[in-house]
C-alpha cells in the first residue's frame, strides 16, 4: 500500500466526518488552554470538582422533596463548614505534628545513628563504616535543607494566607452557582456546539457520569484511607499519626506509585521510634493490611463502573498527565485516559455510524 493510500485512508477513516474533526478541534483547544492558562483557572478546576463531588447531594435532597435553591444552599453551608473545620481544625493539628517533626530532626539523626551503628555491628559485612558515615552525612545535608525551606515558607507565609483566603472565598461562591445553574450553564456551553452532535453527545454523557462517579469515590476513599490510617496508627503508638495518616490518604491519588511512596515514611517513623523490633513489624503489617483492603476491596466497591483500564495505562496516565498539569494531571488521570479509551473506540466510526446505530436500533 502506497503512502498515498495510508493518508486516504486515514482520513477517511479519522477525519471524513465532520462532527469527529470538530471535536477533535474543542479537544485540542481545551488542553491548551489548561496547558496555559491551568495556574491562573486553578480556583476554577477546584470548584468544579467540589461541583461534581457534591452534586449527587442535591439530587438526594431534592428526591427527598426539597426544590432546587433551597437543597444547594443546604449543601453549601455544609461544604463551608467543612472547608472551615479543614482550615481551623485538621490543618493546625497536621502543621503542629510537622513543627514538632522538624524541631524533633537532631534527636531522629541520633536516634538513626545508632541504629545504623547498631546494624554496622550486626552485618559488619554487608554495612561498612564508609557506608553509616555517607548516610549521616546525607541525613544531616537534607535535615538543614528542610529546616531553610521551613524557615522561607515561615517568611512567605503571607503570600500563602492570602491565597488560602481567596480559595476560602472564592471557591464556595463558584461552587454555589455550578449548582444553582448548572442547567443554564450547560445549556450556554451546548449553544455554542454545532447542532449535530451525537458524536460529542455519546462521548460526553459517558464521561460526565464517569467523570462524576470517579471524583466522589476518590474522595470517599481519601477519607476512609487517611481516617483508618490515623486511628490504626494512633492505636500502635506511631508518633505523627494525623500526618501520616493524610499522608497515606492521599497516596490513593496515585494509583500503585502513591502507595509504594508512603510506605517510606511510615516504615522510616516506625523503624525510628520502635527501632526494628516486634513493634516495627506490627506497623508494617498493618500498613500493608489497609493498603490491601484498599485496593482489593475498597477500590472495587467505588470504582467497580469507572475504571477498566490496565494497570500499565493507569501508570502511563499518571505520568503524563501529572508532568503536564502537576497535581491535577494525576487526580484527573484516570478519566482522562477513560476519555482517550472512549475517544479511539468511537472515534474511527464517527457520527455517521452511530447514526446508522441508532436507525437500525429505532426500527
Amino acid at each position: 500500500m502506497t503512502f498515498k493510500n495510508l493518508w486516504n485512508h486515514f482520513m477517511e477513516r479519522y477525519l471524513s466526518d465532520e462532527e469527529a474533526v470538530t471535536l477533535g478541534a474543542l479537544l485540542v483547544l481545551g488542553f491548551a488552554i489548561i496547558i496555559f492558562f491551568g495556574g491562573m483557572l486553578a480556583p476554577f478546576f477546584t470548584a468544579l470538582v467540589f461541583a461534581f463531588l457534591l452534586q449527587g447531594v442535591v439530587r438526594w435532597l431534592e428526591r427527598l422533596g426539597l426544590s432546587r435553591l433551597p437543597a444547594v444552599c443546604l449543601v453549601l453551608l455544609m461544604f463551608v463548614g467543612a472547608m472551615l473545620f479543614f482550615a481551623l481544625i485538621i490543618f493546625p493539628m497536621v502543621w503542629d505534628q510537622f513543627a514538632r517533626l522538624v524541631q524533633g530532626l537532631p534527636a531522629v539523626l541520633y536516634r538513626s545513628q545508632e541504629l545504623l551503628s547498631d546494624l554496622q555491628a550486626r552485618y559488619p559485612s554487608i554495612v561498612t563504616p564508609d557506608q553509616v558515615q555517607h548516610l549521616i552525612n546525607t541525613a544531616s545535608q537534607e535535615a538543614t535543607q528542610l529546616g531553610r525551606r521551613v524557615v522561607g515558607l515561615s517568611l512567605s507565609s503571607l503570600a500563602g494566607v492570602l491565597s488560602v483566603i481567596i480559595y476560602l472565598v472564592l471557591v464556595p461562591i463558584l461552587v454555589f452557582f455550578m449548582l444553582k445553574d448548572r442547567e443554564r450553564l450547560i445549556g450556554f456551553f451546548l449553544s455554542l456546539l454545532p447542532k449535530k452532535r451525537l458524536l460529542m453527545t455519546r462521548v460526553w454523557c459517558e464521561m460526565d457520569t464517569q467523570i462524576a462517579n470517579f471524583i466522589r469515590g476518590k474522595f470517599i476513599e481519601i477519607v476512609i484511607v487517611g481516617v483508618v490510617s490515623f486511628f490504626t496508627f494512633w492505636a500502635l503508638g506511631l508518633p505523627y499519626a494525623v500526618l501520616l495518616g493524610i499522608v497515606v490518604g492521599l497516596s490513593v491519588l496515585v494509583p500503585y506509585i502513591g502507595a509504594a511512596a508512603a510506605t517510606l515514611p511510615v516504615a522510616a517513623s516506625a523503624g525510628l521510634h520502635f527501632g526494628f523490633d516486634a513493634q516495627f513489624m506490627y506497623v508494617l503489617v498493618a500498613y500493608a493490611i489497609i493498603q490491601a483492603l484498599d485496593g482489593n476491596v475498597l477500590v472495587t466497591l467505588l470504582f467497580s463502573e469507572v475504571v477498566n483500564l490496565h494497570p500499565v495505562a493507569i501508570i502511563l496516565a499518571v505520568l503524563f498527565f501529572g508532568g503536564i498539569w502537576g497535581f491535577w494531571g494525576i487526580f484527573f488521570a484516570i478519566p482522562l485516559a477513560t476519555l482517550i479509551k472512549s475517544l479511539m473506540f468511537a472515534w474511527p466510526r464517527g457520527a455517521s455510524a452511530l447514526r446508522k446505530e441508532g436507525a437500525v436500533a429505532t426500527e
